[in-house]
């Protein structure tokens, strides 16, 4: 230290640092040597690291964790106060088509007079990354006024290399790491206060305190940013009020225990598993894609990285694994920054550790922008195959070699040698230039067939013949051939097989399908016509004039069909109907017709009011009305009895109903099977129940028929072949 006397006298003191002292980073980081403000005497300090993955799930620059679930722009990191004009902001959207919880679509950098937006337009599974300044999508890698902008494929790096920022985005979250010389106490947003003291890591704009940062960042909109209007809530949250209470966790996904598991084992005494498990546990109860919880392990796995432990994690989940190209191997702790030929040994380059796709063992990068993969380097055609230095080869019909100098590919078209034309003299063919089949890069002349040029054709075939076109070889254009049909010819006509030929009288002919020898035509078949002498029951088989080569039949019956039956009648004869008795059908010949007549009984006049009482009904032959004493005719009738059934019987006497009476019936011979009877029945009955008493001493419900009306009914009669008229007295009862 200078300290002054006096008269321009200047003391040098020596200035002695104190001790170092170690500390613990609340972040769970390693502590790093910073100098203080005369640059004189380094100290322990932890840089600023915060980050977010998930739905999401937030840790602060001090290690805070806490989820929240905006769909707006907020600040994620700005300076108290103004140093390096530096800002972060976080576009969080909804993301899931059933819960409601928001993912981190992007993240917006502002410095140096740039603002860049680091985009995922896949929110649900694999990312779609893009570097994008001004609506305009950057060409990666970018560097530019103090901003270096690179993809590994799985995540974009932004970086500040002159004050040390790096800034990780990709499909499972966000990191911001920040040193503390430049950015220390002096930073707020949804990552907090880097101060390595959790405690104000929940403020809000003003400095003023909250319990829980998810309120917190309610009151972090970003105004003007994306293109967003964004306000904070209108009143302040009540401070030093209760935290929210806790709602009882849900089942974390089976996916989620590997954190805790041996396979991050060598992890933990580094960082805690324990924010990232709580963050994938909720994922497991809010998210519809249970894929999101890769984004917990993802996380945790890069912060392991991020301190030296690298782990293979991803061959031990069902929905975490990642396919790389067929030229590229899968690493889990490779450089952000792949190598490349370009490389330049003086420019810093990304140091951050991330996993992804890299070039095997023994090759690297062509270029940052090519993505290919070389184990020497040279220069890139343009299919992007690598060539060596001062290789010749030839590509698009071009010959090309890769310059050292230039570390590119010159090409100058290919020189093909002259060729002699053809002469084309056959009818249809054009002289055409093609490609050489010995050399595809130069062409040739040759005779072309086009036969839109050839003669018409007027070539006419015979019956029998059908026109076919061919192209004789070594010819253009087709000529006509009549070959023999597949049918057969008689009288100048064709015939297909199987059809009837007429050829003479008499005789069946037909197309078959043997073939003439000598005509290639298909064989007639003759012979003589088989006459089908058997008719149907009515008809009789009768031979006709010689001219006909068949007789025919002839009727020499009635038909007669009768319900579906048909019956033959022959003339003159008569048939009952189904009216027992009082209709008849007759058979007669008239001009040769057979001709049949349906006569009906004719009943004489009948007066219901000249008879009795009780005394009309129909007469023995069942067709008309007459008077008949009907005293004793069927009725309902009436017995007083107890009912009894199985071992039980009902306490009193009960009203029994039943049908009885006279009811009429006739047998007459008139023609075989014809008779009538009838019965007197129950025609209408209900159901009625009573309750039995049992020898047991059970009451048990019975259930018995009660006739209400009753009449004579037709039923079937026994038949005699003699005459029989009788009078039969039928009853019918029904006990129960």
């Amino acid at each position: 230290m200078a300290r002054c006397i006096e008269d321009n006298i200047i003391e040098i003191i020596p200035f002695e640092c104190p001790p170092l002292q170690n500390i613990t980073c609340e972040n769970g980081k390693k502590p790093v040597l910073v100098y203080d403000e005369h640059y004189c005497c380094q100290y322990y300090q932890c840089d600023c690291f915060c980050e977010g993955w998930g739905d999401p799930h937030y840790i602060t620059f001090d290690g805070l964790f806490y989820s929240y679930q905006g769909n707006c722009t907020y600040i994620l990191m700005e300076e108290i106060r103004p140093q390096y004009h530096l800002k972060i902001y976080i576009d969080n959207v909804y993301c899931d088509p059933i819960e409601h919880v928001s993912c981190p679509r992007s993240i917006i950098v502002s410095y140096n007079k740039q603002v860049i937006t680091l985009t995922n337009h896949n929110l649900i599974g694999g990312a779609n990354l893009e570097a994008v300044k001004d609506n305009v999508k950057l060409t990666l890698p970018y560097a530019f006024n103090g901003v270096r902008v690179i993809s590994s494929g799985l995540d974009l790096f932004l970086s500040i290399p002159q004050l040390g920022v790096d800034i990780t985005f990709g499909a499972t979250g966000f990191g911001v790491n920040l040193p503390f010389q430049h950015f220390g106490n002096n930073t707020q947003g949804h990552c907090g206060t880097c101060n390595n003291n959790r405690a104000d890591d929940c403020m809000i704009p003003g400095g003023i305190l909250v319990n829980d940062c998810a309120v917190m960042a309610d009151y972090w909109p970003a105004s003007g940013v994306n293109g967003e209007i964004c306000t904070p809530p209108t009143a302040l949250p009540t401070v030093g009020g209760d935290l929210k209470p806790t709602s009882k966790p849900c089942q974390a996904h089976p996916e989620c225990n590997l954190l805790r598991s041996e396979l991050f084992e060598a992890c933990h005494s580094h960082v805690s598993p324990e924010n990232f498990f709580l963050g994938c546990q909720y994922d497991s109860c809010h998210m519809s894609n249970p894929a999101v919880v890769c984004t917990s392990l993802q996380s945790y796995a890069r912060a392991c990285s991020q301190l030296g432990v690298c782990i293979h994690w991803r061959n031990y989940t069902n929905l975490c694994n990642i396919e790389c190209p067929a030229d590229k191997v899968f690493n889990p702790c490779g450089p952000a920054e792949q190598p490349s030929c370009d490389d330049i040994p003086e420019r810093e380059t990304i140091t951050v550790h991330t996993e992804g796709c890299f070039c095997p063992e023994g090759t690297l990068l062509f270029n940052k922008e090519s993505g290919v993969c070389v184990n020497k380097c040279g220069c890139l055609d343009a299919s992007g195959t690598p060539r060596e230095f001062d290789e010749v080869f030839e590509y698009n019909c071009e010959e090309c070699i890769c310059e050292k100098a230039s570390k590119s590919v010159t090409c100058e078209p290919k020189k093909c040698p002259n060729v002699n034309p053809e002469s084309c003299t056959e009818p249809g063919f054009v002289l055409v230039n093609v490609t050489n089949p010995s050399d595809p890069c130069c062409s040739k002349q040759v005779c072309n067939c086009d036969v839109s040029i050839c003669p018409p054709l007027d070539k006419k075939c015979g019956v029998g013949y059908v026109p076919v076109l061919e192209v004789p070889n070594g010819k253009c254009c087709p000529e006509i051939k009549c070959e023999t049909k597949k049918v057969c010819v008689h009288k100048n006509t064709e015939y297909e097989p199987g059809t009837d030929i007429p050829v003479v009288a008499c005789q069946e002919c037909s197309c078959t399908w043997d073939v003439d020898p000598k005509t290639q035509w298909f064989k007639i078949k003759c012979g003589f016509v088989q006459c089908d002498e058997k008719c149907k029951p009515g008809y009789e088989y009768i031979e006709t004039s010689t001219a006909d080569c068949c007789g025919k039949c002839v009727q020499t019956h009635c038909i007669i069909n009768i319900n579906g039956v048909e019956h033959i009648l022959q003339e003159g004869a008569s048939l009952p109907s189904t009216n027992q008795g009082c209709d008849k059908i007759t058979c007669t010949k008239v001009n040769g017709q057979f001709i049949t007549d349906k006569y009906t009984v004719q009943c004489p006049p009948f007066n219901a009011s000249n008879c009795q009482p009780g005394t009309v009904q129909l007469s023995a032959d069942g067709c008309c009305h007459v008077c008949v004493d009907q005293i004793k005719g069927c009725k309902v009738q009436t017995v007083r009895n107890y009912i009894n059934h199985m071992d039980c019987q009902s306490e009193k006497k009960m009203d029994l109903t039943f049908c009885g009476g006279d009811c009429s019936s006739f047998s007459r011979y008139t023609a075989p099977g014809l008779s009538s009877c009838s019965c007197c029945q129950a025609t209408r009955s209900s159901n009625r129940t009573v309750n039995l008493g049992c020898v047991n001493g059970d009451i048990v419900a019975h259930s018995y028929i009660h006739v209400e009306e009753c009449s004579c009914s037709r039923t079937n009669c026994h038949v005699n072949d003699a005459l029989i008229e009788n009078s039969l007295r039928k009853r019918s009862l029904g006990l129960p």
